[in-house]
């Protein structure tokens, strides 16, 4: 396993393919399927497509994607969080999950200032977007407290939900 990056308390490592039951579990949590979205997994078959084919498929084409979050001591997935390239004609996205069990201790936050500092350091873009449910007043305070600012409210291309669009510019981040 190779640690990506890593912070405090935390190390990103890319999600292996035998990752399925993580995938899973994570991808069928309510509140995932709620503020992020229904992604069709409803068996390890299903998650180990999705593994394959959208998250190991993101590092293979954009050397990045959304890597694993667990403990330095330990291995076991907390949860996900990176960047996400939609299409070629926008910045990429941070994005954030995590199995309940692992919210509301400043892990999200952590890994997410660790992803930030990470694309700065590596040049990936000045700018880094986020979308959310408008609703998801969690995520949203994470990512006010990263940095990002809300900007507009859209409808993104194959959902059926509105989606809140945040903004970083990395070049003022950190300073």
């Amino acid at each position: 396993m190779s640690v990506l990056i890593h912070s405090e308390r935390l190390q990103l490592t890319e999600i292996k393919a035998d990752q399925r039951q993580f995938v899973y579990d994570l991808f069928n949590d309510p509140d995932c399927i709620r503020f992020i979205g229904d992604r069709g997994i409803r068996s390890l078959a299903d998650a180990q497509d999705y593994l394959e084919q959208k998250l190991i498929h993101s590092y293979q084409q954009y050397g990045y994607g959304l890597f694993q979050v667990s403990l330095k001591d330990r291995d076991e997935a907390l949860g996900i969080c990176g960047l996400v390239k939609r299409d070629a004609d926008n910045p990429p996205d941070i994005g954030f999950a995590f199995l309940p069990e692992y919210r509301a201790q400043g892990y999200c936050s952590e890994a997410g200032e660790a992803v930030l500092n990470w694309a700065k350091k590596h040049a990936i873009s000045d700018t880094i977007l986020a979308y959310t449910n408008p609703d998801n007043v969690a995520s949203i305070r994470v990512l006010e407290k990263l940095g990002l600012k809300k900007q507009t409210i859209t409808t993104l291309p194959g959902q059926d939900f509105e989606s809140l669009i945040l903004v970083i510019d990395l070049s003022q981040h950190g300073k």
